[in-house]
């Protein structure tokens, strides 16, 4: 495989972790280099989590959605949101729309769903002016200092998730399920194996019980995969959740999240589980025409605050349906 001579590659991390790809000479585009060496970005994934993709040719949103389906054809589109965004091209997303002065914690994409990507994609159109970046971290430095006794209990139970929708509380269910059919709806959940209740004019909650970890289909590692720590009410500012909870109560929070059995999970416990992810992170500046690819089982991402513009669009591939029992 000669083209694979032809580039400079080398871990960011001493894991090793996140392998940052450079061509010897500037402005290959990117769909033709992954063309011809598909075999072994999938080998370097498996090993390092993910690859950057720096200094090759992807001028727009166009040319980041060829070079991801060169990759895998495969590419998805947003079901069972949780976050806003808005697609720019096909199957191409702004990636969360979140203020730009609020950090968005570490994460697997749509781990608390019952089927999410497999691999995930990044592409920088505009670089912020400061900060904003995309930190990393690798599941195989996380998932070992997560103590015995908090995960054998989440094993055991699963991860509970209540979500109400409304326009005054978080997303509109329209937005989140991708439709204004109300049968649409009731047919995903019950497909899913999410319980519902309509709630007054235009409301809706979902419960739902979905695992804890999830082993790795190709390298049969078995990861902490779950949003816990993020829909749990510890992640709202204290006044924010005090404010939420006085007015709706804990089961009216926008997200919550429970042990599976439907007991509280201690405040302590996900703070932990954050900080696990922020001692593990890894970070670099983003520039613009950066291509990022993420194996999400191994790899975890978050969100900087910035200033000034940024555009980091997304894409997302190869959908897997978690077979749990629950």
């Amino acid at each position: 495989m000669p083209a694979i001579q032809e580039i400079r590659a080398h871990p960011l991390h001493e894991e090793p972790f996140l392998l940052q790809v450079e061509p010897d000479s500037p402005g290959p585009g990117l769909a033709g280099w992954i063309s011809g060496n598909r075999g072994w970005l999938v080998d370097q994934l498996r090993r390092h989590g993910a690859v950057l993709f720096r200094g090759f040719t992807v001028p727009d949103a166009d040319a980041f959605g060829r070079a991801a389906r060169t990759f895998s054809p495969l590419l998805l589109d947003y079901q069972e949101r949780a976050a806003p965004r808005t697609e720019v091209a096909d199957k191409v997303f702004t990636s969360t729309e979140f203020a730009a002065d609020q950090w968005i914690p570490f994460h697997h994409e749509m781990s608390y769903s019952h089927n999410w990507p497999s691999w995930l994609y990044f592409y920088c159109d505009v670089p912020p002016a400061r900060g904003g970046a995309t930190p990393l971290a690798s599941e195989r430095a996380v998932s070992p200092r997560i103590p015995a006794e908090v995960r054998d209990r989440f094993v055991r139970h699963g991860v509970r998730y209540v979500r109400n929708y409304g326009p005054d509380l978080d997303l509109p269910w329209q937005e989140v399920f991708q439709t204004t059919d109300r049968d649409e709806v009731a047919g995903y959940c019950r497909a899913s194996k999410m319980d519902f209740e309509w709630i007054g004019a235009d409301g809706l909650r979902t419960t739902s019980v979905r695992q804890a970890v999830s082993r790795h289909p190709a390298t049969r590692e078995i990861v902490w995969f779950n949003h816990a720590h993020i829909f749990h009410v510890s992640n709202l500012p204290v006044e924010v959740s005090a404010m939420l909870v006085e007015e709706f109560g804990f089961d009216g929070l926008p997200r919550n999240a429970y042990y599976g059995d439907g007991s509280p999970i201690e405040d302590e416990v996900a703070r932990l589980i954050r900080q696990l992810y922020r001692d593990a992170a890894v970070s670099f500046p983003w520039q613009r025409g950066d291509v990022l690819l993420v194996d999400n089982w191994l790899t975890s991402h978050a969100r900087e605050p910035f200033d000034g513009d940024r555009r980091i669009l997304v894409a997302m591939s190869d959908l897997h349906v978690e077979r749990s029992e629950r």
